[in-house]
């Protein structure tokens, strides 16, 4: 059975990501210890909170080159949700608080955060989140986007050969809670998008390195099936 770590840097959704991989029978260690770190068979980068102040945090607990070293080793990682938005280049929330246009990431992959637009209006699809308002007009149904973007979305698999998404169904609901999406630079390395006002880009695979906007630890047996994926890689 592999060794899972965790990486500890004070992030919200921690110990929920600890719990659904305990359940699932794996040893699971929560560490800031990059020899613990490397000793890992898999690495689990999560995140719940703001870019600006998470950076930070990684940066205070030397994270920022034993990350990037763990990579470098080919050892596979998985990014949820705003641990996955860390690893590309930066992030425009909360920047012009701090008298910039964004916030730099870690730079992994190359690629850009970006806020949902409330309020914006857009055509209703079968696939789309139940959780925003429905609103008719001139016979037809239009959506109204809600920030954050918070329940169920479907996911469109883009990668046939993805290893995360093996053996779960194209349009499998799973659990987001963001107001910010990833636009990634390179579309081979998008491994699934989902609609919510704009097609955004949910998952991402590259060689090692594995992410997803979305929370699998709160996606239920579909989110079971992708944490299970990613610790047999």
């Amino acid at each position: 059975m592999s060794k899972i770590a965790v990486i500890d840097y004070d992030a919200g959704n921690t110990m929920s990501v600890m719990n659904a991989l305990k359940f699932l029978g794996y040893e699971v260690t929560l560490s800031n210890d990059p020899k613990v770190l490397f000793g890992a068979d898999h690495v689990i980068f999560p995140g719940v909170g703001a870019y600006a102040d998470s950076m930070n945090k990684v940066r205070e607990y030397g994270l920022t080159q034993p990350i990037k070293e763990i990579i470098k080793n080919r050892i596979p990682f998985l990014g949820i949700c705003l641990g996955m938005q860390l690893i590309f280049d930066s992030s425009t929330e909360n920047a012009a608080d701090f008298g910039v246009p964004s916030i730099e990431g870690l730079g992994i992959l190359p690629g850009k955060i970006t806020g949902f637009k409330e309020n914006e209006e857009f055509i209703l699809k079968a696939t789309d989140t139940k959780d925003a308002e429905k609103t008719p007009e001139n016979g037809r149904e239009l959506m109204k986007i809600k920030v954050p973007h918070m329940g169920w979305n479907s996911l469109e698999i883009r990668s046939k050969d993805s290893k995360l998404f093996k053996g779960i169904e194209n349009g499998s609901f799973v659990y987001f809670v963001h107001s910010f999406y990833l636009s990634a630079k390179n579309s081979c390395d998008v491994a699934a998008v989902t609609e919510y006002g704009i097609s955004f880009d949910s998952a991402v695979e590259h060689e090692n390195i594995f992410g997803c906007q979305f929370h699998p630890e709160k996606s239920g047996d579909v989110g079971m099936e992708i944490l299970k994926n990613f610790c047999s890689i």
